[in-house]
């Protein structure tokens, strides 16, 4: 490549950059996943719009691989582990059962209606039956729905992604495949990529506390590189990188950790390129006039999808854990599909998998089809089964700095609306010895606090610790802001 060829493609992509950050505008008024306008993006420039010819299904699939990673980086890292972790048996169980559920059903369906062999039709079925973690998050973030529903599907569009990839890897290679053979690789691929993941997001996040970086930005790189490195080692250990990675930034993300809130931004960013990156990618290898034949047979499977598929697996996964029927119908319709079931029909092409382009269609319409009903109308269900209320309440949001010279902290805290600070005295907040409030800011005034000065909803608060109390004070500040200033008193510790 020339330096003018460079520049043209420099130019081009910054112009699909541009174009689809703009894009999120609209996609954000319309309720409506932002992947269909960058699918849309790569059609437009490919072959058949401005004459890009791109027909690479391997290099796809690697550069595919290489986004889901970094999307499940930020994903893991945004994801709160206090809201989560009361779903995560729920989440574990729709991420296995929930989808042999879907896989088997999907594959009666795709029997029937393409009239394949059984292991093309479970191939189909393992393709199709895992939500994608960018669409639901995208989605989510923007419904006023319980803690513990959104914490179900992020953890279960985290999680399913790893045994759905095991699934078309095998189903995708010639033979035939014992059921429990199957099952048995699925859960050893699963273990030994938990295990790596834990202990990588452990062990990176006591390395971060222990070591003083020269620069702040040098943080949020440390912890994209150590995530990518859980991938890596799962996929090189054969387990399940997918999983590595999503749990190593789960932990990082959870943890004690220098520069925060910059870390969360950068992950968010790279998210972003990479989720524009991906779909982008995949709406330049679909050949638009070859979709039509794929129409018919899309929406058939994606109705049995939707109406059967889903729904019956949402039953048989929360069935031990007594969900309401209201969360049940929430559970079934916003399990949206994205970007993962479209690479994942790439699996197929590279393998040569008799009528994997013919899956690949039919993924394809699939996921834009059902995405553009599910996505905008999942708000107006949740409003009729009584989800309408009002956003919950962030989290108090806390930065720490370290002061190395000064064997210190320095914690920026954010009083978010609902947080129970507000109304708290300064000396109510009980803060251990070590730690105080030097700095208060509200609206455009700052001033330093006495011991009566009355916290309000919306105050910036400078909080100085010495090295040893820093993880308690944000602890003790955590409590007061979930259970006001007898926290201690009703049990809560601010973990």
């Amino acid at each position: 490549m020339t330096v003018d060829e460079l520049n043209t493609v420099l130019a081009l992509g910054a112009l699909v950059l541009i174009v689809a950050v703009v894009a999120v505008r609209l996609a954000t008024r319309t309720g409506m996943p932002s992947l269909l306008i960058y699918l849309g993006l790569g059609m437009l420039i490919g072959d058949e719009g401005f004459g890009i010819d791109f027909s690479n299904a391997e290099l796809t699939q690697t550069l595919s691989y290489a986004a889901l990673v970094l999307i499940l980086t930020e994903g893991g890292i945004s994801t709160n582990w206090q809201q989560i972790r009361p779903a995560v048996p729920a989440a574990a169980m729709l991420s296995t059962v929930g989808v042999g559920v879907s896989v088997g059903i999907i594959a009666c369906a795709t029997k029937i209606v393409l009239d394949i062999n059984w292991t093309t039709a479970i191939l189909m079925g393992a393709i199709v039956s895992s939500t994608d973690a960018a669409a639901v998050f995208s989605v989510l973030r923007t419904l006023p729905l319980p803690k513990r529903l959104t914490g179900m599907l992020e953890a279960e569009s985290g999680f399913n992604d790893a045994p759905v990839v095991i699934l078309v890897v095998t189903f995708a290679h010639a033979g035939s495949h014992p059921w429990y053979q199957v099952v048995g690789e699925i859960v050893l691929e699963l273990g030994i990529g938990a295990a790596i993941g834990l202990a990588i997001g452990k062990f990176g996040a006591w390395g971060l506390r222990h070591v003083a970086l020269p620069a702040s930005g040098l943080y949020p790189i440390t912890v994209i590189a150590l995530c990518v490195l859980a991938y890596a080692c799962g996929a090189l250990a054969h387990g399940s990188g997918f999983l590595a990675c999503y749990l190593a930034a789960l932990v990082l993300g959870n943890s004690v950790l220098e520069h925060k809130a910059a870390t969360r931004g950068f992950a968010e960013g790279v998210g972003w390129i990479a989720q524009i990156g991906l779909f982008v990618l995949l709406g330049l290898l679909v050949t638009p006039h070859e979709l039509g034949g794929a129409v018919v047979p899309a929406l058939i499977i994606g109705t049995v999808l939707l109406l059967l598929a889903r729904p019956m697996s949402v039953v048989v996964s929360t069935l031990p854990f007594r969900v309401p029927w209201r969360e049940q119908i929430i559970l079934s319709w916003a399990g949206l599909r994205g970007a993962v079931p479209i690479v994942l029909a790439t699996i197929p092409i590279v393998e040569g998998v008799t009528d994997a382009k013919r899956l690949f269609n039919i993924t394809f319409v699939l996921v834009v089809v059902f995405t553009v009903v599910q996505g905008p109308t999942l708000p107006w269900i949740a409003r009729h089964v009584g989800f309408g209320g009002k956003p919950q309440s962030e989290d108090l949001g806390v930065e720490s700095a370290p002061l190395e010279k000064l064997h210190g902290h320095l914690l920026s805290v954010h009083v978010p609306l609902g947080s129970r600070i507000h109304g708290v005295e300064i000396s109510e907040l009980r803060l251990p010895k070590g730690a105080a409030v030097t700095l208060v800011v509200r609206g455009d005034d700052s001033f330093v606090p006495g011991p009566s000065t009355t916290l309000q909803r919306d105050d910036e608060l400078l909080v100085v610790t010495t090295e040893n109390v820093r993880d308690a004070a944000e602890r003790r500040l955590r409590a007061v802001s979930r259970g006001g200033k007898l926290a201690g008193w009703l049990g809560e510790r601010g973990e």
